[in-house]
């Protein structure tokens, strides 16, 4: 199982999407799906970009940060 922060861009907004997935293809079509989950109506996606991807067990965690 792999974990995936995508950087997704909408108007000009930049927007993370983190995923857990087995594959890199599945988690693309997930972030669809939760893009879908968090806007009424789904708005025009101007980049989907694979930021990073990190093996993930049990324990394992993530930082983000703005710096």
């Amino acid at each position: 199982m792999n974990l995936y922060r995508f950087e997704v861009t909408i108007k000009e907004e930049l927007i993370h999407v983190i995923i857990a997935a087995d594959s890199d293809e599945k988690a693309f079509q997930l972030v669809d799906i939760e893009l879908e989950k968090r806007f009424l109506k789904m708005p025009e996606v101007d980049d989907i970009s694979l930021y990073e991807k990190r093996k993930i067990n049990n324990g394992t965690g993530y930082v983000l940060s703005e710096f």
